[in-house]
Formats: structure tokens, C-alpha cells, sequence
């Protein structure tokens, strides 16, 4: 594939910038309140203003920042959390990033790309547990072209088993040209992510060696643009976090999101935020490691920032992490993960090979502990996929995001799916927790006919009706 990039491509991240503003910026309470008001009212944040927000490290000023993102992901998500699962497709790979333990020098990972007949069998096990939601993750290889990840693409979507189907699946993998994010996106993909993995240019030629695809930091932040180009208007932005400053590769994150909505009037669909966890062969120093409070502050921070994109928060960290900041803006997470190629279709007791896997799960509980952990903290689990499939997407999600008016539709599917998986999948205390949660969730609702609406198609569920949504 020849890597050309747009004929406009241009480097929007000035480092020496972001690094002074990191540097320079001094708490200022005042401003600091402004800026929250700002976010209440669901307008994105500038740069500079998200750099104020990062300066603050007074408690009582950290508190009222977790406070507004707690209060904002609910007036514009509800209490909904989305629910999806990682399937590696395979882990071959021609880049050396030092990190990863799919590397190329690395020649003790164990190597294997799912044959169709294998990936029907993982697709049929993430079914059985009740998941409607994947993202594809694929290495960087020759082999994993464009129509590859589309063909993969199709028998996820066209593998069901009982009342078990995927409804939504997104794309985590390399970089494509244009022509090449129009094939995967007439495969029916939804978000396709890409990690920039850090926006500072200095230690992204350390971690990523030149001479590989990965290597050229230029062709892999312009992809977004080329995605945008190709038809791909639900794109996902990441950072790995301990690479470098924590603050720089939040600013780093709303620099990209504030460039896209500039240039294409759609800004990302998605932001993750992972940290640098245990891998196989993984032995370098990381000065830059981010800490569990400074984690915290840039989930809020972000949900401050970009008001209307979902942040997910990935089973790399520990089930008490997850607990601790979930709160704090997170709309998406995966659970029940499994890292190594072909394991959903194994024992679910096994322990993790990490030789098998890109990096260590911190998060091991299964689908059904999830779901009754997230209904006991008052959320809703959700695998609604609704937006999608009737043209909520991109610059017309944005115009229903923005303003908040997205949780009309979010919450009532949030409620039909999760009845959907109580009727299916659950074991009997989820199921109760579950329904109990329903009904806390139809006590709040206001206006009677939509409340007869929604009451009628729970209803319909539990006679066998699948796949009601408004």
C-alpha cells in the first residue's frame, strides 16, 4: 500500500506549544469555575481552556471538576454505560513499537491469524455470553488489507446462533488510504479507531522505530482525515498513556478532536484513554507512568473537554479502577475480555498467557458479573446500537449529542437491550438486579406515553420479540 497522504495534510500538533502550556499555565480558581460553567452548558472546550482544567490540583478545585463530569456524562448519556467486547482477529505484525507484545522482534510471541471458520466459532461464544457489541483488532501485516477486514467484517454480521447476533462492529487496526476506508466502510463497519498512541513527536520516534509503518507519525495522524475522505464518519481517537506527560497527551487528544470538528464539522465519535500495562517481553523504563489520581483527573478533564464524545475505559485497568473512576465520564466499557486469539471459545477459567496476548487484562470478570456490578451502581448497561443503524451517525450524532437530546433515544433502547440480555443470558441474581434496575429507570420517566411505549416492548421481549429499538 503506498502511504500517501492528503494533498491538504498538515501537523496540527505544535509540541513546543502543548509543552508550554503544560509548563506555564497556573492554577486559577476563578477561570477554572468559568470554564466548568462553560462545559455545563455542553460546548466543547479550546485548548487553552482544558489546559487551565489540567493546572488545577487544589482539592476543593478537583472535586468540583469530578463533580461537572459526573453531572455532565449523565444530562447528556443518562446513567447508560455501553457494553462491547475486543475480538483479536489476528497478531501478526511488521511494526517493532517497544511496548507491545505483538512486535515484531519479539520471537516468542505466539503468532495465528483466525481462519473464517475459527472466527465463526469466537463470534458464536461472544454470542452465547450475550455480547451485540465488537471491535475487530487486528496487527499491522500485508495480510490484513482493507478487504480483509472488511471479509472479516461480513461473517461477524452474518454469524448468529439462538438469539445471539452482532449488531455493531467497529475497527481497531492500521491506518488505510482513502480507497482503502471505503471498503471497510461498505462492509457496514461503525467506529474505526485509531491510536496515535502519543502525540509528542520526540517519544513517538523512541517507542516506534523508523523504517516501519509505524514509524512515520505523519501518515498515521493523518488517517483521520483519509478515514473522513473514505466515508467514515464515526472515527475513534486514543492515546497510550505512559509514553509521556499525561497533560500533554490530554492536549494532544482535544487538539485532535478540535481539528477534526473544524475541518469536517463531525469531531470523534469515541476517545480511550488506556494505560501502559504488563506485556510479554515488556522491559524498559517508563518515566512517564500515570497514576491512579492523575488517571481520574484526565477522565474528568476529557469528559470536560469534548462533551459530546463517549470515552471508554478498557479492561487493561482493575476491576476497583473501573469502579473508582467510572463515574467520572466513562459511557463505554468492554467486558468479559479476552485478549488471546481464539480464546472466547476456551475455558473460561484458564489463566492468561501473556506470550498469547498484546497485554495483561486487569479486569478479568465475565459479561453477567459486569452487568450486576453496573446495575448496582445505578447505571444501565447498554448494548444499543440503534444510532447506527438509522443514520445517527457522524455530523447528524453530533447535532443530537451536543445538545443532550441523544439520551431520548439512549436510555429507553439502553432499558430494551438490557431486557434483552436479562431474558437470554443472565444467571438468576442478574436477572433479578437487572429488572430491579428496569424499574428504578421507569419510575423516572415523566412522560406517560413514551413511558406506555417503552412498557409495551419490554413486554414484547419477554414473549420472544428481539431487536426493538426507538
Amino acid at each position: 500500500m503506498e502511504m500517501k497522504l492528503t494533498p491538504d495534510a498538515v501537523d496540527f500538533i505544535d509540541d513546543a506549544y502543548l509543552d508550554g502550556l503544560v509548563a506555564n499555565t497556573k492554577e486559577d480558581a476563578v477561570k477554572v469555575r468559568d470554564i466548568i460553567a462553560k462545559s455545563m452548558q455542553k460546548e466543547p472546550l479550546s485548548v487553552v481552556e482544558t489546559a487551565a482544567l489540567l493546572a488545577a490540583t487544589s482539592p476543593d478545585l478537583l472535586e468540583e471538576i469530578f463533580n461537572a463530569a459526573r453531572q455532565l456524562k449523565r444530562d447528556v448519556y443518562g446513567n447508560r454505560i455501553v457494553l462491547f467486547a475486543p475480538l483479536y482477529i489476528g497478531n501478526h505484525c511488521i511494526n517493532d513499537c517497544s511496548y507491545c507484545g505483538f512486535r515484531r522482534s519479539l520471537r516468542t510471541a505466539v503468532r495465528r491469524t483466525l481462519s473464517d471458520t475459527e472466527l465463526v466459532r469466537e463470534v458464536q461464544a461472544l454470542e452465547n455470553e450475550g455480547h451485540k457489541r465488537l471491535i475487530l483488532v487486528y496487527g499491522e501485516h500485508p495480510s490484513y488489507t482493507p478487504e480483509f477486514l472488511a471479509h472479516t467484517t461480513k461473517i461477524v454480521y452474518d454469524t448468529k446462533i439462538g438469539n445471539g447476533e452482532i449488531r455493531r462492529v467497529n475497527i481497531n487496526a492500521a491506518p488505510l488510504s482513502i480507497e482503502g476506508f471505503r471498503t471497510v466502510k461498505d462492509a457496514g463497519i461503525g467506529t474505526y479507531q485509531i491510536f496515535q498512541e502519543t502525540y509528542n513527536k520526540e517519544a513517538y520516534a523512541k517507542y516506534h522505530p523508523a523504517g516501519t509503518h509505524k514509524g512515520d507519525y505523519m501518515w498515521r495522524l493523518n488517517g483521520m482525515d483519509r478515514a473522513f475522505l473514505g466515508g467514515c464518519d464515526d472515527v475513534g481517537l486514543g492515546a497510550l498513556f505512559g509514553l509521556y506527560d499525561w497533560r500533554f497527551e490530554v492536549l494532544g487528544l482535544v487538539t485532535h478532536a478540535v481539528y477534526l470538528k473544524q475541518k469536517f464539522g463531525v469531531g470523534p465519535h469515541t476517545i480511550s484513554f488506556p494505560r501502559i500495562k504488563s506485556a510479554h517481553g515488556l522491559n524498559f523504563d517508563l518515566p512517564y507512568q500515570t497514576r491512579d489520581s492523575e488517571f481520574k483527573r484526565l477522565v474528568a478533564i476529557l469528559r470536560l473537554a469534548v462533551p459530546y464524545t463517549g470515552l471508554i475505559m478498557t479492561a487493561r485497568e482493575s476491576a476497583e479502577i473501573r469502579n473508582e473512576v467510572i463515574e467520572f465520564g466513562v459511557s463505554q466499557i468492554d467486558a468479559g475480555t479476552r485478549l488471546e486469539i481464539g480464546s472466547y471459545q476456551e475455558d473460561r477459567g484458564k489463566k492468561q498467557e501473556l506470550k498469547r496476548e498484546q497485554f495483561k487484562i486487569g479486569d478479568e470478570r465475565q459479561l453477567d458479573e459486569v452487568i450486576r456490578w453496573l446495575v448496582g451502581r445505578d447505571f444501565v448497561p447498554s448494548f444499543c446500537t440503534s444510532c447506527y443503524r438509522l443514520g445517527r451517525t457522524g455530523e447528524h450524532f453530533m447535532e443530537y449529542a451536543i445538545p443532550g437530546f441523544i439520551q431520548r433515544f439512549c436510555s429507553p433502547n439502553a432499558v430494551l437491550t438490557l431486557s434483552e440480555y436479562l431474558e437470554d443470558y443472565a444467571s438468576p441474581e442478574t436477572k433479578q438486579a437487572g429488572y430491579e434496575q428496569i424499574e428504578r429507570e421507569l419510575a423516572k420517566m415523566t412522560n406517560p406515553a413514551e413511558k406506555m411505549k417503552l412498557i409495551d416492548r419490554l413486554g414484547q421481549i419477554r414473549q420472544g420479540r428481539r431487536d426493538l429499538y426507538f
